[in-house]
C-alpha cells in the first residue's frame, strides 16, 4: 500500500510515522524547504532555541509518545519554573489557581486579578437561572453573561489568545474547553461546572508537570521523526510543492509543480486548510468551500539575548499573559532561562526571553520591520518587569497565518467537510486546523489519519497490528482535549 502525505508539519510527519510502522510505503511531499510546520529552531547567541511552539501539553500522550518513539526520551524536559503571571491593572499579578481556560471555579481564585466590583460580579453566578446550553457558544460570551466582563478581559481572553490568538467572543467553548462544555450542560452553574471539572481532571496526577519540552528545543522533534521515516524506507521530500490531486481507478493521482506526476492508494492531507481548499476545489467543492471559511490569525516571536550581569534583577516564573484590553504591544513573555534549565546551562552568562506579537484581526505588529518589534517589545518589557538592560542578540521570526481560528461551530463545520469527502475513499484530513492546534493534538489527528487508511485500504493487516492501532485510538479518545503550548 502506498500513501502520499501532502504536508511535512508534525502531523503529516505522525501520520507517515505511524504508517511506516504499519508496512506502508510512504511519500512526504512538503511544499517549503523545511519540515516541522510550527515547529522551528532558531539560533541567537550561540544557542538554538525555539522560534515557535515551545512546550507541549504533558498530559496528552500523544506528543511524548512520538519523542519517545523516534528516541528523544533523554531529551524530554519539564519547565524549571512554572510560575506565570498577568500582566494586568498596572502590574504583575500571580497567574490564579483553580481555573480552567480562566473560568474560576470560586470568586476567591480571582482576587488581585479582577477588581472588587468584578470578584462581586463573579460570584452572582450562581444566583442566576440555572444554565441552559443545548448547542455550540462562545465562550466569552457565556462567561460574561454568567460572571461579567471582567473575568473575559482579564483572564479568558489572554489564556486563551495564548492559544490561538484569537477572541474570547468569538471562539467556541465545544472546541477550546470540551470538557467545560460538557460538565456546563450538567450543571446550574458555570461555578459548579469549573469544580466539577478540576475534581476530575484529564489526565495525570495532582502534582505532575502540565507542559513538556524537550532539550534543544521541540525544533528537533519534526528532524527526529524524518529521520526515523527514512529509516523506515520512508520518502520525504522538501519543495515538493503539490498542484493537483484526483482520484482514479485504482486510488489518487497527485501532481507536483515541477510537472511529476504521483500514483497511491491513499492521501492523507495534512496541509493548511486554504491549501486543502484549492486541492479538492474540482473533486469536492462543498468541503472545500468550508474549508476556504477556515480563518487564521497572524504572530510574530521576538526572541532576546541579555548579559546577565546587565540585569538588575533576573524576571521571576515563566512569564506572563497580556490582556488586549490593556492596549499593550505584546501579548506574552517567556523567560526561557528561566523556564527551561537546558537554556540556562547552555549559555550560563546569558538571559534569554522571547515576546508574542499578533491577535486574530489584528496583524499589524507583522508588517513592521524587526527593529521596530524589537523596541515595541523592550519598552512593554521594561514597563512590565523594569528590565533596563539591551540585548546582545535578537532574532524576529514572523507567522503569517500562524494559528486557524474555532469559532462557534467549528466541531460542526470539521463534521460536514468530513462527511463530504466520505465519498472519496482512500483521503483523509489532519492538521491544526480541524481536531485541536496543539502538539498533542496535530500528532493525534496525523495518527488518526494513518489508522482509518490502514483500515480501509489494507486487504487485511495482521491482527497484532489491528490491535496497536486499536489500543493507540482508546488513548486518544480518552484524553479528549485539544493541546495549548
Amino acid at each position: 500500500m502506498h500513501v502520499i502525505v501532502i504536508g511535512g508539519g508534525i502531523s503529516g510527519l505522525a501520520a507517515a510515522h505511524r504508517l511506516l510502522t504499519a508496512g506502508a510505503r510512504v511519500t512526504v511531499l512538503e511544499a517549503s524547504e523545511r519540515f516541522g510546520g510550527k515547529l522551528r529552531g532558531g539560533r541567537i547567541a550561540g544557542v538554538e532555541v525555539d522560534v515557535g511552539a515551545e512546550s507541549m501539553l504533558a498530559r496528552r500522550p500523544e506528543g511524548m509518545d512520538l519523542a519517545r518513539a523516534v528516541g528523544l526520551c533523554d531529551a524530554l524536559r519539564s519547565p524549571a519554573l512554572s510560575g506565570a503571571s498577568i500582566w494586568t491593572r498596572g502590574a504583575l499579578r500571580p497567574m490564579p489557581a483553580e481555573h480552567v481556560m480562566g473560568v474560576p471555579g470560586t470568586a476567591a481564585a480571582l482576587a488581585g486579578v479582577l477588581s472588587d466590583t468584578g470578584l462581586a460580579r463573579v460570584a452572582r453566578d450562581a444566583e442566576l437561572p440555572p444554565l441552559a446550553i443545548e448547542e455550540d457558544v462562545a465562550i466569552g460570551g457565556l462567561v460574561a453573561e454568567r460572571m461579567g466582563p471582567e473575568v473575559v478581559e482579564r483572564l479568558v481572553e489572554p489564556l486563551l489568545g495564548g492559544v490561538y490568538a484569537g477572541d474570547a467572543y468569538q471562539i467556541s467553548m465545544r472546541a477550546a474547553v470540551p470538557r467545560l462544555f460538557e460538565a456546563a450542560r450538567e450543571h446550574d452553574s458555570l461555578l459548579g461546572a469549573v469544580r466539577a471539572v478540576l475534581r476530575n481532571p484529564a489526565a495525570g496526577k495532582p502534582g505532575d508537570p502540565v507542559f513538556a519540552g524537550l532539550e534543544g528545543g521541540l525544533g528537533t522533534l519534526p528532524g527526529a521523526v524524518v529521520a526515523a521515516c527514512r529509516a523506515a524506507g520512508g520518502e520525504l521530500e522538501t519543495g515538493a510543492a503539490v498542484t493537483g490531486l484526483r482520484p482514479t481507478a485504482r486510488g489518487w493521482a497527485v501532481a507536483l509543480a515541477d510537472g511529476r506526476s504521483l500514483a497511491a492508494d491513499g492521501v492523507v492531507l495534512a496541509a493548511p486548510a486554504a491549501v486543502a481548499a484549492r486541492l479538492l476545489a474540482a473533486e469536492a467543492p462543498a468541503a472545500a468551500g468550508e474549508l476556504a471559511a477556515v480563518e487564521y490569525a497572524s504572530v510574530a516571536i521576538v526572541t532576546m539575548a541579555f548579559r546577565r550581569d546587565d540585569l538588575a534583577r533576573l524576571p521571576r516564573g515563566s512569564g506572563f499573559l497580556v490582556p488586549s484590553v490593556d492596549g499593550r504591544a505584546i501579548k506574552g513573555a517567556t523567560f526561557t532561562s528561566g523556564k527551561w534549565d537546558w537554556v540556562a546551562a547552555a549559555v550560563p552568562e546569558l538571559f534569554l526571553l522571547r515576546a508574542s506579537f499578533g491577535r486574530f484581526g489584528n496583524a499589524a505588529p507583522l508588517g513592521w520591520d524587526d527593529a521596530d518589534l524589537v523596541r515595541a517589545a523592550l519598552a512593554d518589557l521594561s514597563e512590565a518587569t523594569g528590565l533596563a538592560a539591551r540585548p546582545v542578540d535578537a532574532l524576529v521570526t514572523r507567522w503569517p497565518d500562524g494559528l486557524p481560528q474555532y469559532p462557534v461551530g467549528h466541531w460542526d463545520r470539521v463534521a460536514r467537510v468530513r462527511r463530504y469527502l466520505a465519498a472519496l475513499p482512500g483521503l483523509r484530513l489532519a492538521g491544526a486546523s480541524y481536531d485541536g492546534v496543539g502538539i498533542p493534538a496535530c500528532v493525534a489527528s496525523g495518527e488518526q489519519a494513518a489508522r482509518e487508511l490502514l483500515r480501509t485500504l489494507s486487504p487485511g493487516p495482521p491482527e497484532e497490528t489491528l490491535e496497536l492501532f486499536e489500543r493507540a485510538g482508546e488513548r486518544a479518545d480518552r484524553a479528549g482535549e485539544p493541546a495549548a503550548e
